[in-house]
């Protein structure tokens, strides 16, 4: 008889013992860029959302101060940007351009989401968010869109979207849902932690309403 899979109840009674183990922690970067500060306002809400899950840490990083080594280190990562012509920001193109290309095919099955804001509804937040996902395709990274709605009529199939500055509460919750599930699925599929995958926490989650 083949090597058996550890138990769902084995896993959840493991996670208590990480510390004890020295097991990996769960490591998640979000980068963002931002010339007004909504989006870093957005980035904060992210990063809250992944420190919901237990063992993971959390790097923040701007585009300007952001090194190879942060997305190298990272299991995850949520890159953040304002909509410029419906698209991702000249300074976050340039940084996959000129900082992370000599790493190309280095980086592959790392995963990853988007997030944007633009000056009002409409002005093309989710086309910007599948250009980010776009080009984290092309450098190999597995992405991923959000079913849960954050409150009725807010969800984030493509990725975290604000007007402006994230002020309402739905759409804070939405960064938090989204930086949650991407600190989720790294912990079950770069981790193998299956206590976290989301299929399993039926009732935290807010479905269509």
């Amino acid at each position: 008889m083949g090597p058996v899979a550890p138990s769902f109840e084995f896993m959840v009674r493991l996670r208590a013992f990480r510390p004890i183990l020295h097991l990996p922690m769960n490591r998640i970067l979000i980068l963002f860029d931002s010339k007004s500060g909504n989006t870093s306002k957005m980035a904060a809400f992210v990063a809250e959302g992944a420190r919901r899950i237990a063992d993971t840490e959390v790097r923040v990083r701007s585009v300007d101060d952001a090194k190879a080594e942060d997305v190298l280190w990272c299991d995850g990562i949520a890159v953040g940007s304002p909509t410029n012509m419906g698209l991702l920001s000249w300074k976050m193109k340039r940084f996959w351009d000129d900082v992370m290309g000599e790493h190309w095919m280095k980086i592959d099955g790392k995963i990853a989401t988007a997030f944007c804001s633009a000056g009002a509804w409409g002005g093309g937040m989710e086309i910007a968010c599948q250009s980010i996902l776009m080009l984290m395709v092309n450098f190999g990274f597995l992405v991923f869109g959000v079913t849960d709605y954050a409150a009725k009529g807010m969800t984030g199939h493509y990725g975290a979207v604000a007007m402006k500055e994230p002020r309402e509460p739905e759409v804070q919750e939405s960064c938090r849902i989204l930086g949650q599930r991407l600190a989720e699925w790294t912990a079950v599929q770069i981790h193998g932690r299956r206590e976290e995958h989301p299929g399993l926490k039926q009732s935290q989650r807010l479905f269509a309403c």
